[in-house]
């Protein structure tokens, strides 16, 4: 049985295709792709057949799963409104069964129309599955382009205390900065450099992709989604943005002057992270960290060490690919036992 599981976020839409044989996951494919749903979620259908057929046919695949975040998208009035539109563009696309990831577990249409936020933003649900498999007992952190997810885990059970975005951005259990997507001025003041410190311009000049190219953390693969100015995603343009958020160019700032303000920016990102890992932490007494998305080892993995904590990564039971779209694996996961 071959099963799709879809995480459809605000800026990505991942994919992971899971091939099941009594229970058993046999084989896992994975893809994504760049769709910002602010200004293009009507080719959202498009773009869930396109992810499909790079891996199989789609009628090779037995049943659909879909988590969501796209519903906060500025498209949409309320976040009811959005989750609804996810959930109409999937059930027209697909004529196989078709489940959603929710606070309570996998949810039908019906379901879902009842009680639309109940599907709101629900992805780290299926991410916990997948760090079940590692240990019962943790907290797992997954950092994507846009957010983390501080995720609390006992005897085998998520046991997150905020169960929205909105709740769980006071918990700690949402830290909202991301690999790719973070405007460097979201989380600075300022910026040290040469012994100087700098305030930064609240403009949209950088993100943080732009620092972690420049770092030669990421490639230009993974840079996936587009950039403030239009420009490419070199790291000479990339340094150029770097330079505009201290309101200087690369006449004014060295080579190496970027990349210590960008060392800089890199551990403030980490401290940012490890503020939420610590809340969590606090409140639950869990000593043992489990690291993926995009994030794992440029972000989760350091800010964990900065609080002494035990770090495993979720890359000892999935490749780095599939790390990236964990969610989308547990949707399928998921998915299949809702079948069962």
């Amino acid at each position: 049985m071959k099963i799709a599981g879809f995480d459809i976020g605000g800026a990505n839409t991942d994919l992971a295709v899971l091939d099941f044989e009594n229970g058993e996951i046999k084989d896992i494919e994975v893809d994504f792709a760049y769709l910002p749903m602010w200004s293009n979620n009507d080719d959202l259908s498009q773009v869930l057949v396109e992810l499909i057929e790079n891996i199989c046919p789609v009628s090779e695949i037995d049943a659909v799963g879909i988590s969501m975040t796209a519903e906060l998208v500025d498209a949409y009035d309320t976040k009811k409104d959005g989750v609804l539109d996810v959930v109409k563009k999937c059930e027209d696309t697909f004529s196989c069964p078709i489940a959603y990831v929710g606070i309570d577990g996998m949810l039908s249409r019906k379901e879902i129309e009842k009680n639309p936020l109940k599907a709101a933003a629900a992805n780290w649900i299926a991410t916990a599955q997948i760090a079940t498999l590692i240990s019962d007992n943790c907290i797992f952190i997954d950092t994507g382009s846009t957010t983390t997810d501080i995720i609390p885990i006992k005897n085998g059970n998520e046991c997150a205390i905020g169960k929205s975005d909105f709740d769980r951005s006071a918990t700690g259990e949402l830290v909202y900065t991301g690999t790719l997507r973070t405007n460097l001025a979201s989380f600075l003041d300022k910026v040290e450099l040469n012994g100087k410190e700098y305030r930064v311009a609240s403009e949209l000049f950088a993100q943080t992709a732009d620092v972690y190219t420049v770092l030669d953390l990421i490639s230009e693969d993974d840079y996936v989604c587009d950039t403030f100015d239009g420009e490419s995603k070199s790291k000479r343009d990339c340094s150029k943005r770097i330079a505009r958020v201290v309101c200087a160019d690369l006449e004014m700032l060295s080579p190496d002057d970027i990349v210590e303000m960008s060392k800089f920016i890199h551990q403030k990102q980490i401290e940012q992270i490890a503020d939420g890992l610590k809340q969590v932490h606090e409140a639950q007494d869990l000593d043992l960290i489990v690291t993926t998305g995009l994030g794992k080892d440029i972000l989760d993995k350091p800010a964990a060490e900065l609080l002494g904590l035990e770090v495993k990564s979720m890359g000892d039971i999935l490749t780095d690919e599939q790390c990236v779209v964990a969610p989308a694996v547990g949707t399928a996961v998921m998915m299949e036992k809702y079948l069962g």
